[in-house]
């Protein structure tokens, strides 16, 4: 009697065979499996708990008098200028940790094991990014408690709720950078580094943490595309009051831009490593 050999036919690929539905709930259950892994180290919040608090008291007490008496308000002035600032900040601040999630993953197994699951894999990325953007929320939570507690005066609750929607859009953005680098990289610390490199000159060079006026005319220039800028005198319009419109569809152009770009990039790189 001879041994038959059988050759097992390729399966198609998981997203295909995989209802909307079924998309839905698989990333519903990973979005559970994330917060799960957070509530079992929650040394991950950290940087969403402690960014807010030292940002907020660093800038409003080492720096908020002198560049408080510039604007003509002291210190109680910087407070209602920086702190809808800083929310612009936390969106792209708290979107790197989407990139080094990813990173950890894939050095540890668990893209391995996700792999051998029958489940759509653009559930795990869409998993990925709404934990991070419940994490980008809790720390915009935490920063509007230390700006009032620091005597930010809240007027515009509608302008405070569409400023962080507003943040969240271009934070979503922002992640398929950061998604597309920890795919690339070898190394959360890697991403780590290269993310840094990115913000560091986006927020310093912006209208975060003060007026643009006093810099020189090149980096005016530049602080006129940053869309960090844009993000952050939108936010300051809606929450304190002055011009909304220009800045809100600069960010809004930005956001789909960015989006149009890196997120064909950002799934391209994870199927082919997946």
């Amino acid at each position: 009697m001879s041994a038959a050999t059988v050759t097992p036919t390729p399966a198609p690929a998981a997203d295909a065979r995989i209802s909307l539905r079924g998309h839905v709930r698989h990333t519903g259950a990973l979005v559970r499996r994330n917060l799960l892994w957070i509530r079992q180290d929650p040394e991950s919040m950290f940087d969403a708990l402690l960014m807010p608090v030292v940002f907020t008291l660093l800038f409003v007490y080492v720096f908020g008098g002198s560049i408080g008496q510039a604007l003509g308000g002291g210190q109680d002035g910087y407070v209602q200028y920086v702190i809808p600032g800083m929310i612009a900040m936390m969106s792209m601040t708290l979107s790197q940790g989407v990139g080094t999630g990813f990173s950890q993953d894939f050095n540890s197994g668990v893209m391995d094991r996700f792999r051998s699951l029958p489940i759509g894999r653009g559930s795990v990325l869409f998993a990925k990014i709404a934990v991070e953007m419940l994490r980008m929320l809790f720390a915009t939570a935490v920063l509007m408690i230390v700006a009032v507690l620091v005597g930010f005066d809240i007027e515009r609750w509608a302008g405070l709720f569409a400023a962080v929607g507003l943040s969240a859009v271009f934070a979503s953005s922002i992640m398929w950078v950061f998604i597309t680098l920890g795919v690339v990289l070898k190394n959360a610390q890697s991403v780590q580094a290269m993310g840094f490199l990115v913000l560091f000159p986006l927020q310093f060079g912006s209208s975060i943490f003060a007026p643009t006026q006093s810099m020189p005319g090149w980096l005016q220039a530049f602080t006129d595309y940053n869309p960090l800028s844009t993000l952050a005198d939108a936010a300051r319009g809606l929450m304190v009051g002055g011009p909304v419109a220009h800045d809100l569809w600069i960010t809004l152009g930005w956001s789909v831009a960015i989006t149009a770009v890196m997120a064909p990039v950002a799934i391209h790189k994870f199927r082919t490593k997946t």
